[in-house]
């Protein structure tokens, strides 16, 4: 029998979607992104001109935005990518915030309870060991760096273990992650903008009035969202706050019906385009001679020690008080080996940490202190959460 083209182009597709759909590639190719950068990077002769590839100034200024028919747009590869890509990540997560506090698994008090506070607990005591370690540095500003969870790279660990861990505490630390990338853009749009420019805020503002109305006359998505959407993304821009959170905002208001549709046509382009061009860009560095020593610093210390012990601290400590008040219950099925064990995982910070360490800092060396710091704390969350799960993540056997 003869195999036709057909047959054998599916014997390639097939597996590339399945591979594409299945949450544990996210982590594995933001590793490998990450690794080839970091390797090219140090490469002779090469990783110089590696690193200026991303940063080289469109109009040959150092200026944030150069302009084209008037028009103010993103003035190097490094901006387009983390100012106009990463709204699309922003986007899909603002989408899922919506559908979980619609329709999922905080559309109640009693169930949003638990991985809301937990996100909170989660966010402030990073921050708290931060500052701890950072009082009186110029590295005050990168607080934010150590509360951030990335949200596919968790899941994707999490995601290795199967049924080893109840299917419950998966839910948990996507509810958990969720609200931690609201908190992390809340915290993006009050603390890491520039200086406020009015005009282009009012602008915003009747983009969103403009999108809130037809929600209300319940006009169906079309091109006169979308394009209200540009229009919000370019404001948000050339004001002052960063460009990402437009896309956030943008999310609120597709019609919920539409959200699945939207997630499903987003997922691929985000994580296998986006994300990875993100990871590219963003661990260009090139790392110093003595690496020991650069990571020897209150900024290293402050912001390992935020992401790999001041989030499952954070997490399981609030959470541990309201369950205790009664506030609130585990879930079916998972104790607290359990919830240690996804407060570890919450610690991957990779995307958003590196995203708020760009923010953060203005100089290169301070970023890439930051940066190296986010990826070996990544890799110590990462292995910590797999294995106390893999030990401990037994699911309860509930008896009846």
């Amino acid at each position: 029998m003869s195999v036709t083209l057909k047959d054998k182009s599916q014997k390639w597709v097939y597996p590339l979607l399945a591979f594409m759909h299945d949450s544990r590639s996210i982590g594995i190719i933001l590793l490998a992104c990450t690794a080839i950068s970091l390797i090219v990077s140090n490469t002779p002769d090469v990783g110089t001109n590696y690193a200026h590839v991303w940063h080289m100034h469109f109009n040959g200024t150092e200026a944030h935005s150069f302009s084209v028919f008037g028009i103010h747009l993103p003035n190097s590869p490094i901006l387009v990518i983390n100012d106009l890509l990463m709204a699309f990540f922003f986007f899909l997560a603002g989408m899922e915030i919506k559908r979980e506090v619609v329709q999922g698994e905080l559309n109640t008090l009693r169930k949003a309870l638990l991985p809301s506070l937990g996100a909170v607990g989660g966010m402030l005591v990073p921050a708290i060991l931060f500052i701890q370690f950072n009082r009186d540095t110029a590295y005050m500003s990168g607080w934010a760096i150590p509360t951030a969870t990335d949200i596919a790279f968790s899941l994707g660990i999490a995601s290795l273990l199967g049924n080893k861990v109840p299917v419950n505490i998966k839910i948990f630390l996507t509810a958990l992650a969720i609200m931690d990338d609201l908190g992390a853009i809340v915290v993006i749009a009050l603390f890491y903008g520039g200086k406020l420019q009015l005009i282009y805020l009012l602008a915003c503002a009747i983009m969103i009035v403009l999108l809130w109305w037809l929600q209300r006359i319940n006009k169906k998505f079309g091109w006169i969202h979308i394009l209200l959407g540009i229009l919000l993304w370019y404001f948000m821009f050339n004001s002052g706050i960063h460009a990402t959170v437009a896309g956030v905002l943008f999310a609120f208001f597709i019609p919920i019906k539409d959200i699945i549709n939207f997630e499903v046509k987003l997922h691929i382009p985000v994580y296998f385009f986006i994300i990875p061009i993100f990871a590219l860009a963003n661990t260009s560095i090139i790392l110093p001679g003595q690496i020991t020593e650069a990571l020897d610093s209150s900024l290293s210390w402050g912001i390992i020690a935020g992401l790999v012990i001041g989030k499952p601290l954070g997490i399981c400590g609030v959470c541990y008080l309201i369950v205790k008040r009664g506030w609130a219950v585990l879930p079916a099925k998972v104790n607290w080996y359990h919830m240690i064990g996804a407060g570890m995982l919450a610690g991957i910070g990779f995307t958003m940490s590196i995203f708020i360490a760009t923010l953060a800092f203005k100089t290169t060396t301070e970023q890439d202190v930051a940066k190296i710091s986010v990826l070996l704390s990544t890799i110590i969350a990462m292995l910590l959460g797999y294995f106390w799960l893999k030990i401990n993540g037994k699911p309860v056997i509930v008896k009846k």
